[in-house]
């Protein structure tokens, strides 16, 4: 994908690195441990081994996790000592992290360094677009990009391992975890998770600069009841294979060291003590070697799941099945030395899981070089470089979505004298970063109002803020409508906060919180045009702000650099590219509705009809579907035509179509391409994303979109165990969106 933004030098470098990173492609092998790992282990008491396997936070309990360099507990550091800790978690800076290493290293018998993990979801310092928003970018050089930013500063604070990327399906916004997800298209999340783990990972994972991805949550972790977090799934085998297990097989074939199970149960069985997953899926089908670490306390829970009796049963469990690495029960270290002194636990299988984790050490350059991380003078030259920060605003600029733009409202005229800034988030700085905010700093994020007075200076903006109240506020709901009848332009910020977004904040009614409906309400009643700004996690399903607002944009939550970000769209400095990796339901009774939904027996046309696939009292389409977004222009598609449909063995096909540009802007659209096998074995969707790309085109200009079409994306799985090739006909649907295509036909022999 292509960007049309100019890059400065140091970002110059980073698409460089990034496209070089993605032209690997790294043999799985079966583990050959070297010399030096096996004396280790040939060195190691049972109490040792065990400690390896550790991995817990590295402060006291009671230290604020709000600070941005919790200090180090010296408890933890006396239990490195005595080598019953492999790893310590939520501990960052180069002098707090070096102190660890340093006890490690020098002061405990073996001396073997210390992982240091800590949850870099999207940047470190430098905060970027939520994952969520980063996909709506539709733009994996920007991604490689701005994961290699936060590997640089993640790293020069001393971490050497990520809890990322997350590679759920999305597919309920209720669930608050949709916001660390790239979407509902397995295929583009596999694609994303390719240049997320080659970014995070670099060339080498012995540079400094790189540091361990570990991909989450294997496998199904999205797939919710209800939309409530940590609920179990009911997923039939097929259905992990089309939907759940692409991006984790695409994960494992670009490198990625580490698999994180998922907290849930899938028909029953906790990821962590799911063998049919963790050994014959991820260790025999897709040649996983790396390491597998359980998500935090989760062995801890199994008691609560009903399928252990204690913590002791619940340890043994875990390691039998596949889990290497325990993160915060605080089980393996008590009870694997005595299990395997009793023959309660084979001491081979102890043995692999270390040998796992001194692997990783010794991959990281770890046993080379444990400080290379941890040079503060490197950590002070790069966090919040000014080279990323341009890159975040750029990126958070891309991942914008303008969802509505009536009368063409946008963008705003720059001569305007003043403008109305109403609700929660226009002059905010505490929930742009969003959740996961890392090593961000609140302070030091640019506030909508920041960003419309760095580029219009001499502009007056009437801030009110207002709308997040549970209670009615009268005297601020009429402080709002009066700035609004007295200003040229009226925007209201509107959203959700970050703790309302995220792990453990689903919503049963995922619309616009406290008084903001009513907000918007009475500033509809003035009758003048307004664009509304949703500062979110998630799609709001919220029919009136659809429906009342002359725009809408889709701002997701945009980073440290985000409100610059939106200003410069709202006026015309930058242009929507913005696509939606979800679709936006008409109502909560839709979900779940993808755009790759199966084919029914009976399906409905469009309008309520009677003994159809439908509801009586809805549609049964989305309000705005999956990659849906405006432009400031407008474009034409041509039908695909398929340029090498002849060739009878291609094993790549091109797919061309003719774009032209009829506004009076010069603009950039997303061309997507959807699949659709006619007859097959198993009913397939109705349309499933495989391809995309941009073109840029000046007003009146026509040009030709190539798409690239893989044929073994046209493969589908017809049994648990056996991936059919397609044959026959496939549709070809190519335009602006999934719900407006043209189609071709393309047949397979």
């Amino acid at each position: 994908m292509m960007t049309h933004s100019p890059l400065s030098p140091l970002l110059s470098l980073c698409a460089f690195l990034s496209g070089l990173v993605l032209s690997m492609t790294p043999a799985i092998s079966q583990p050959v441990y070297s010399e030096r790992v096996m004396s280790l282990l040939r060195q190691m008491s049972l109490e040792e081994k065990a400690g390896q396997l550790n991995l817990q936070a590295g402060h006291d309990p009671d230290v604020d996790l709000q600070s941005r360099a919790p200090i180090s507990s010296p408890l933890v550091e006396q239990a490195i000592r005595e080598g019953k800790v492999g790893g310590v978690l939520n501990i960052a800076g180069a002098g707090n992290t070096r102190q660890l290493q340093l006890v490690a290293t020098t002061q405990s018998r073996l001396k073997i360094p210390l992982l240091i993990g800590l949850d870099v979801v999207h940047g470190f310092r430098t905060i970027f677009p939520v994952p969520i928003g980063q996909a709506a970018s539709f733009n994996l050089d920007l991604i490689g990009a701005a994961e290699r930013v936060a590997a640089i500063e993640a790293t020069a604070s001393g971490i050497n391992w990520t809890f990322a990327p997350v590679l759920d399906m999305a597919r309920d916004p209720r669930w608050g975890r949709m916001v660390e997800t790239a979407g509902e298209s397995p295929w583009y999340t596999a694609a994303i998770a390719r240049t997320r783990v080659q970014s995070l990972q670099g060339l080498h994972l012995s540079d400094p600069s790189s540091m361990l991805a570990c991909a989450k949550h294997f496998v199904g972790n999205g797939a919710t009841e209800g939309g409530r977090e940590y609920t179990g799934a009911n997923l039939s085998f097929r259905s992990m294979r089309d939907n759940e297990l692409p991006p984790f097989e695409a994960a494992i074939g670009a490198g990625i060291g580490c698999i994180m199970p998922a907290f849930n149960a899938v028909d029953g069985v906790p990821g962590i003590v799911n063998k049919r997953m963790l050994s014959d899926v991820l260790r025999k089908e897709l040649q996983f070697t790396g390491l597998v670490v359980t998500d935090h306390g989760a062995i801890a829970e199994l008691p609560f799941h009903g399928v252990a009796d204690n913590l002791v049963d619940a340890s043994l469990a875990a390691l039998t099945s596949g889990v290497d690495m325990d993160m915060a029960s605080m089980g393996f270290g008590p009870f694997l030395p005595d299990a395997v002194r009793s023959g309660a636990l084979n001491g081979d299988l102890l043995d692999q899981a270390v040998l796992r984790v001194l692997s990783v050490k010794e991959r990281l350059g770890l046993l080379d070089d444990p400080f290379a991380r941890h040079d503060q003078r490197r950590e002070q030259m790069l966090l919040g470089h000014p080279d990323h920060l341009l890159l975040a605003r750029q990126f958070a600029e891309e991942s914008l979505v303008l969802l509505k733009n009536d009368h063409a409202l946008l963008p705003f005229k720059r001569s305007a004298r003043s403008i109305a800034l109403i609700g929660p988030f226009g002059a905010d700085q505490d929930h742009l970063m969003g959740p996961w905010e890392a090593a961000g700093i609140h302070r030091d994020v640019v506030s909508l109002r920041e960003g419309m007075t760095r580029i219009l200076p001499h502009i007056t903006i009437r801030t009110v803020t207002t709308g997040y109240e549970d209670k009615a506020d009268p005297k601020a709901l009429a402080q709002a409508v009066a700035a609004a009848r007295a200003s040229d332009l009226i925007v209201l910020a509107l959203g959700e906060k970050a703790m309302d977004s995220g792990e453990a904040s689903s919503r049963a009614n995922p619309g616009l919180p406290g008084q903001q409906l009513a907000l918007l309400k009475a500033v509809a009643r003035l009758g003048k045009p307004f664009a509304v700004v949703v500062i979110a996690g998630r799609p709001m399903i919220e029919p009136a702000l659809y429906a009342r607002s002359t725009a809408v944009v889709q701002a997701w939550f945009p980073g440290s650099q985000g409100g610059e970000a939106i200003a410069r769209l709202l006026f015309g400095l930058s242009e929507p590219v913005g696509r939606l990796p979800v679709s936006i339901v008409r109502s909560i009774g839709q979900i779940p509705l993808t755009h790759d939904k199966r084919s029914t027996g009976r399906p409905s046309p469009g309008p309520p009809e009677a003994w159809a696939s439908g509801y009586i009292d809805e549609a049964t389409t989305p309000l705005y579907p999956f990659g849906y977004g405006l432009a400031y222009t407008q474009f034409n598609y041509s039908a695909p035509m398929i340029i090498n449909a002849d060739e009878a063995d291609a094993r790549t096909y091109r797919i061309k179509v003719t774009v032209k540009n009829t506004g009076e802007r010069a603009g950039t659209t997303l061309v997507q391409l959807y699949t659709h096998q006619r007859l097959a074995t198993i009913a397939q969707p109705e349309k499933q994303l495989r391809g995309f790309t941009r073109l840029y085109l000046n007003p009146g200009e026509q040009a030709d979109a190539i798409i690239s079409l893989n044929r073994d994306d046209l493969s589908y799985w017809s049994t648990d165990t056996n991936r059919q090739a397609a044959q026959g006909w496939i549709d070809l649907m190519t335009g602006p969106n999934a719900a407006d295509t043209k189609t071709t036909a393309l047949f397979v022999r």
